[in-house]
């Protein structure tokens, strides 16, 4: 472990460290939310340690804080994090060969660290970049998880301060990013649509879940060639 954190340089560990701050920071605020919303203080920290996945995280309670059935809050987020699968393919090299660390590994791939793995060109570095944000991360959100559920037991109406619109305007947030791509458009649009026309008529959590034909949408409008790519590249 000692020779990950040699591996790093200033500016690699300068960017790591960034990013655990400010996942820091939504930890406060998942922690806040969580236990004022009614969730006992020890629900986040357990989803924390043993989901270790922000968006499912945030995704759960709001579903079940909403109303939702919670099997469809585990469904969903089961879903959400379905694109850790290619994920897997792409980091796999550096998660070692040992049971314990692949183990390990797949338990702190995030967004965050396999990004910062992919972005380095050896190796090592992409090792060690991958294992310090993990790392990282984990100890910083659950920090983060514990001072915010703490917080949230002085909190008894999250409507004063706003934290009731917290859950939409992260997964909005998830969700901006990737409107960049003109092939991500189309599956937002339909789902956003759906979950829309649904909400009126279905109990809480099940138009979440069937937002996610717009995913299948998506799949089906790429072209044969486009799609036999992608499986490549994961490959």
């Amino acid at each position: 472990m000692r020779s990950i954190w040699r591996t790093l340089d200033r500016d690699l560990a300068r960017d790591v460290g960034l990013v655990c701050l400010a996942d820091c920071l939504v930890g406060v605020s998942y922690g806040a939310i969580t236990v004022s919303s009614g969730f006992p203080l020890w629900a986040p920290m357990l989803l924390s340690l043993l989901v270790f996945a922000g968006a499912s995280q945030f995704m759960f309670v709001g579903i079940v804080a909403s109303g939702g059935n919670p099997l469809a809050a585990v469904v969903a987020g089961l879903l959400v994090n379905a694109r850790h699968v290619p994920f897997g393919f792409a980091v796999g090299d550096v998660l070692g060969k040992r049971w314990a660390s692949r183990l390990a590994g797949s338990h702190l791939m995030i967004d965050e660290s396999v990004a910062f793995a992919l972005a380095q060109k050896d190796a090592h570095r992409r090792r060690a970049a991958y294992w310090a944000c993990g790392i990282g991360l984990f100890v910083c959100w659950n920090l983060g998880v514990l001072a915010g559920a703490f917080a949230g037991t002085a909190i008894s109406d999250t409507g004063v301060f706003g934290l009731d619109a917290a859950f939409p305007a992260v997964l909005l947030a998830l969700v901006l990013p990737s409107l960049k791509d003109r092939a991500a458009r189309l599956p937002v649009l339909i789902g956003v649509v759906v979950a829309l026309a649904t909400t009126p008529f279905l109990p809480a959590g099940l138009p979440v879940l069937l937002a996610l034909v717009g995913v299948l949408a998506g799949i089906a409008a790429k072209e044969p060639g486009e799609r036999t790519r992608e499986l490549a590249e994961v490959r």
